[in-house]
This record gives structure tokens, sequence and C-alpha cells, in this order.
């Protein structure tokens, strides 16, 4: 067995990989400022972005959670896989040859990167066996609904045998081991052993938001087939329905680039959006639409202004409003704006586009309306608007989904709109619209009461927000930040040089650099930074994450701070520039502090004593050296 992936090895890959690059795969990364990017953060749910990632030194930061690390320990926390998976998960990905402290080559790993591998292994049987005699019927059904051999590969559509046993077949010689097969989910265990889980069924593979196969969707085929319409891969260590989205690897791109999604309920659907020009539609997979499955669009959107959109597609009948209302359950975690697109005549988009072609699937998306209308419309559904009492029990029903619009600038519209539907007054319907809300807010304070009242709850946490600007705390007490720093010329001077020594220390002299480093710093929380700083090894890549890993709590989260946070400059050059100034200026606060104590110590000796003119000397010399310092290119 191998042993430890070599030292070298490690800081190879990750010096040749762009953590921007990985992060962006699954977050909507913005610039922000020299040298940063700036997204939601993948570890919590957060209105606005404060995850920061600064690829030239390969280290991101949260200033909400205070999350930050490495790109090994991004994959770790985001895939939960070991760290020797993921340096050779990257290793791969980049085309790299690792090797171990043994003298051996990379080694065959078990868990999740086996799960990955038998996933793509599978895939690609699926794929071939599209291609065989017994698929006609796979390929007669992709046909009826209007999609070629080249859709068909494009989204990787497969077949899977009829037989109990071709997969198995196919993956054992490859190396695969039953077991392995199992905890995949490509295989199912009965009495007589394991036997393939899809047969006779056309299949999707579903990939992650970075492009691995993670699981299949299959699609029944023949009448003897007693399964569900629908089959999905069982919950396995990669595939959680609840998080996946189908089509997301081939959307994102397009998600992000215009901050609008199109959430469909089918494999079809997804395919007939696509083709028809709609690329960033997207599916659940055999799973309702849930807050995680928002959460994972929230950060390849980059949601955090009102500006994106989020269409739904629901099927106009019982089911369809079902769903749509599920939705809006959730619909106020969006920032952006929610609207759903009711097909004419109840189509769904594959059969839109089958029978009116790929303009009338994007001509579906111009039809939209606001969820919010249209919860209102189904909340009135089930009343007689034409008499007294039905006006009445749908002002009930429906003021309150007026009263939860979070946007203030649209809830006069919607009471309006509200008003117009049930032909009431606008005062009155405004008027149950404000009792609604106050109703709301007693309950949330109900709410909050009795969570505070249960036992074994716990007192708020004190936010570093609100941190005197003059604490410094101790182990287990509050993590100091930027913000808890004091306001003071000294204070500023010392954070804003380790922010320029951690991001641009290696573009400045690194005599001047070693000389300002070498000064003890005044704040604490900034003197142990400093501290790790000089012991680091800077001739080593990546050393600055070294250094901010190597702080000492509880300041580490500081150093991830000042690593990661936009440096206040408008370019790499100027950025240089500023860190060499802010280098002279801590010599030089150290200098002219020399100079104001033998100034003082000069009115204490005789002018013309050997001591005075010792003084005098060191002053000059001082002097000389302030001079050197302001020369220094």
């Amino acid at each position: 067995m191998a042993g430890r992936i070599r030292q070298a090895d490690v800081d190879e890959v990750k010096a040749r990989t762009n953590i921007g690059d990985i992060i962006g795969e699954r977050v909507a990364l913005k610039p922000a400022g020299v040298g940063s990017l700036k997204g939601l953060c993948p570890f919590h749910d957060e209105r606005s972005p404060s995850f920061n990632v600064r690829p030239q030194v390969g280290f991101y930061h949260c200033f909400g959670c205070g999350e930050s690390g490495d790109v090994y320990s991004f994959l770790r926390a985001m895939d939960h896989v070991s760290f020797t998976e993921a340096v050779e998960s990257l290793a791969g990905r980049i085309g790299y040859t690792l090797h171990y402290e043994d003298g051996g080559s990379a080694p065959e790993t078990a868990g999740r990167s086996r799960l990955y591998a038998a996933n793509a292994a599978a895939a690609e049987f699926y794929r071939a066996q599209l291609l065989a005699p017994e698929a006609g019927v796979a390929r007669s059904f992709l046909g009826e609904r209007g999609f070629d051999a080249g859709a068909a590969a494009h989204f990787g559509v497969g077949y899977a045998p009829k037989g109990w046993q071709g997969l198995t077949d196919a993956l054992l010689p490859q190396g695969f081991t039953r077991e392995e097969l199992l905890a995949a989910g490509l295989v199912s265990s009965g009495q007589r052993g394991v036997y393939d889980r899809f047969r006779g069924r056309l299949v999707w593979p579903i990939r992650d938001v970075t492009g691995q196969v993670i699981g299949f969707g299959a699609r029944r085929l023949f009448d003897d087939d007693n399964g569900p319409k629908y089959l999905n891969t069982p919950e396995t260590a990669i595939y959680k329905k609840a998080q996946v989205l189908y089509g997301l690897d081939l959307a994102k791109r397009e998600i992000s680039r215009e901050h609008r999604v199109v959430v469909v309920e089918g494999y079809t659907d997804v395919m007939a959006c696509h083709l028809a020009g709609i690329t960033t539609a997207i599916a659940t997979c055999g799973t309702a639409f849930g807050s995680d499955h928002i959460t994972v669009l929230r950060r390849v959107m980059g949601d955090d202004t009102a500006s994106g959109e989020v269409v739904f597609t629901f099927d106009p009948d019982a089911a369809g409003q079902k769903a749509a209302l599920r939705a809006f359950a959730d619909e106020k975690r969006f920032a952006a704006q929610t609207y759903v697109a009711v097909a004419p005549g109840g189509l769904d988009p594959c059969d839109l586009r089958l029978q009116r072609g790929d303009g009338a699937v994007r001509t579906l998306m111009d039809t939209k309306v606001p969820m919010f209308e249209f919860v209102i419309d189904q909340r009135l559904k089930g009343f007689d608007l034409a008499s007294v009492e039905g006006r009445a029990g749908g002002l009930r029903s429906a003021a309150p989904i007026v009263a939860d619009i979070r946007d203030p600038a649209l809830r006069p519209g919607y009471t309006r709109v509200l008003a117009r539907r049930l032909g009431l007054d606008l005062p009155e319907v405004d008027k149950a619209v404000q009792q609604a809300a106050r109703a709301a807010a007693g309950r949330d304070r109900r709410d909050a009461a009795a969570a505070d009242a249960r036992p074994g709850a716990s007192a708020p946490d004190r936010s570093a927000d609100a941190a005197s600007a003059d604490d410094v705390p101790g182990e287990g007490l509050l993590r100091v930040t930027i913000a808890t720093l004091p306001r003071s010329a000294d204070t500023a001077l010392e954070r804003d040089a380790l922010m320029g020594f951690l991001q641009f220390g290696h573009r400045i002299d690194a005599t001047l650099l070693t000389r300002a480093l070498g000064l003890p710093f005044r704040h604490p929380a900034l003197e142990a930074v400093r501290q790790s700083i000089v012991a680091a090894d800077m001739s080593r890549p990546g050393w600055a994450a070294a250094a901010v890993t190597a702080v000492r709590e509880p300041f580490r989260s500081l150093g991830a701070e000042l690593l990661t946070a936009s440096f206040p400059a408008r370019d790499d050059e100027h950025a240089v520039a500023s860190t060499t100034s802010l280098a002279k200026g801590l010599i030089m606060r150290e200098l002219e502090g020399k100079k104001r104590e033998l100034l003082g110590h000069i009115q204490r000796v005789a002018p013309d004593s050997e001591e005075g003119r010792t003084v005098r000397l060191r002053l000059r010399e001082i002097d000389l050296e302030r001079q050197a310092v302001i020369d220094a290119e």
C-alpha cells in the first residue's frame, strides 16, 4: 500500500491549481478589488456576499462565518473527502503524476473517489448501450419527443439493458468491487447477491455542479416493467437528491452570467429548454424543489440583488398547483424576483417544443407572471367572488400573501392587484393586509420567545460588530476581526501593512520587507499575525496561506481576513507601491520613536559632555537612516 503523498507534490499541485476556478464551479464569483473575488458563502446562508477568494495566494475566507482555508480544505469541506483524495482529485484534473513516500504510484483510493469513478464508468456503459439493437425502443422514445442522436450525446443519455447483470459484468473487470457498486447505488442487493438497479430503461446521468456523474435517473420503457415510471439513484455518499439539480453542470455558466434560472419538472423538459435556447433550465431529481436547492442555486446565481430572476414552470393541474405553493413557501429566501410560467393548454416544455417548436418555448418565458400574483390567483380559486361571503373569504385567504411580500415598494401594488381581483375598495383590502402583517409579526415574536424559553436554550452570542474596539480577547473568547480593531493611526498602519505583506509581500524589496517585519507591533492581535509571517518560509509556494493557518487562536480569523480583504489600491502596481510605502511607514515610525527618546535624553545631559556628543551623533545617524528609507526604491 502506498504511503503519504510527497510534500513537494502536494505543494506543486496546489501551485498549479487556480483556487478561483475550483470555487467558481460552485459559487458565482465577482471581482472585489485588486486580486480578490467575492461571492455568496457556500458554508452558510447569507443575503449579501461576504466570501472572499484570493487566487494569487490560493486562499479563501468568509467574513461572515469565519470559514477559511486553501483549495484542499475547500474540497474536503464541500465534498467530504480526505486530504489524500482532495490532492489526488486535483492532480488528476491537471494531469500531474503524484509520488508517494515509499516510491509507489497513485493507489486506487477507496471512498468517494471510487464512487465517482464507478458512476463515470456506468455512464459510459449506458451511453454505449444506446446504440445496441435492444435499445431501439429507447431511441424511439427520444425521437418521438424531438431529440436526435446529437441531443442524446450532449446530455449523455444512455440505455440500461434488460438483463440483471449487464452493468455488473461490465464494471467488475474494470476493477470495481460489488461493494463499491452497491455503495454507488448502481446495483441492488438480493438473496442471490447483487443485480443491476436499472434494467430496460432510458438513463440520464445526473452530474454535480463540477460535471462529475453522481447518479442516474431512469425512465420505464417496457410494459412488463413493474417498477415506478421514473427510478433514481438512492441516497449515497455523493448523491443527495435534496441538493441535486439536473442540468446545473450545463446551465451554471449562463445562470451566473444572466442571474436567471428556469426551474422545470423533468429531464426531457431540461433538454427541450436547452435545445430551444433556454440554457438556464434545471430540474430536481425525484423530489420537490426545496430549501437546499435554493441554497445551491443562490450561490451559482450570485443571488445578492433583486435584479435576478427565478422562473418556475408548473403544470396547471392540482399537482402543479401544490408544487407552486411549496415553492412559494421558500420564495422569500431568494433575493431575485420569482415568477411562474404556465404553457397554454397545460403543456410541459418538452411537449410544447414538440407541438409548436423552439420559439414557443422561448415565448413561454416571456409570458411569465410574478409568483405572488400566481399564488394570489391560486388562493382565490376556491371562492365564489360573486358573493359577499366569497369575497370576504378570499380576502382573508389572500391578504397574508400580500402581507408577506418582503419588498415594501411592491406591497402597495399587489394590494391594488388583490383589490381588483376581489372587486373590493382599496382601503378595505389595505386594512386586511396590514392586519395580516401585524398578526404575522406577533407570531414571529411568540415563536422567538418560545425558542428562547426552551430548556437548554443559550443566550445569544455577542456579535463581532458589537465588540469593543479596544477588546483583545484571549483563548476561548470572541475572535478578533478587522472590524473589532481599534480605530487609531498606529493600528491602521499595522493592519494595512500586514494586509499588503500577505497579499503583495513577494513583490516588494526583500530587505525592506524583512526589516519592516522585524519590528514588533503595538496591537497584540496584529503582533500575533506578524510573528506568524516572520516564522513562515517565504520561499515556498503558498507561504502566505501557511502563515495565516499558523496564526495562534483567537487571532487566526484576523489573519485570514487580512489575507483576503480587498486591498485599497487601484490596481496591482499601485498595490505594490502602497505596500512598499507601508513597510517604510513602519520603519519610519520606529526611527521617529527612537529620535524622540534621544531628543528627550539630550535635554538631561551637558552639551559638551561625551554622552551629549554620543547622543547628537546618534541623532545624525537616525536622520541619515530616515533619508535612506525615504530614498529607497
